[in-house]
């Protein structure tokens, strides 16, 4: 499927409030109800909209502590991989895990309550994963934070 301007537009609006009603929704990009539901519809099917998510706000729920957790390996196969993607995927604390380059081999973001519960993280993490090195970072103070990612209309 290829888009254009106004499923761009609906993307944008989309990734800013997706609660929107379809009416809403047409009025923002110029289309009829219709048309937006259908290219709604086609941009689920063809696999541009994910997935629809409320965004929580984790200071509100006591994760008041974000961090970003380095880890280095000399293991480097496939069976150490999969037990790695195995252990993230169980810990729900863990956002997102990112395989880097250069002398990071991953990126850790996690949301914790406290050190204490940091800790508990770092245990379980460590014991089902051997690592080289591990390392943590932690937020200070966010100046961005969004989920949404660019798209241009042209």
């Amino acid at each position: 499927m290829e888009i254009n301007t106004f499923d761009r537009k609906i993307l944008q609006c989309l990734q800013k409030d997706c609660s929107l009603s379809i009416e809403v929704l047409g009025e923002q990009v110029g289309l009829s109800r219709n048309a937006v539901w259908r290219r709604v519809k086609a941009l689920e099917e063809h696999g541009f909209i994910k997935s629809k998510v409320a965004i929580v706000d984790a200071h509100k729920l006591g994760l008041d502590l974000q961090v970003f957790i380095q880890i280095r390996t000399s293991q480097h196969d496939a069976e150490w991989r999969k037990r790695l993607a195995q252990t993230v995927q169980s810990l729900p604390q863990i956002q997102s895990v990112h395989r880097m380059t250069g002398d990071l081999d991953y990126l850790i973001m996690a949301r914790v309550a406290n050190m204490a519960e940091y800790d508990a993280l770092y245990q379980r993490l460590t014991k089902n994963v051997q690592m080289s090195d591990v390392s943590a970072s932690f937020v200070m103070e966010s100046l961005k934070e969004t989920t949404e990612i660019p798209i241009s209309i042209a």
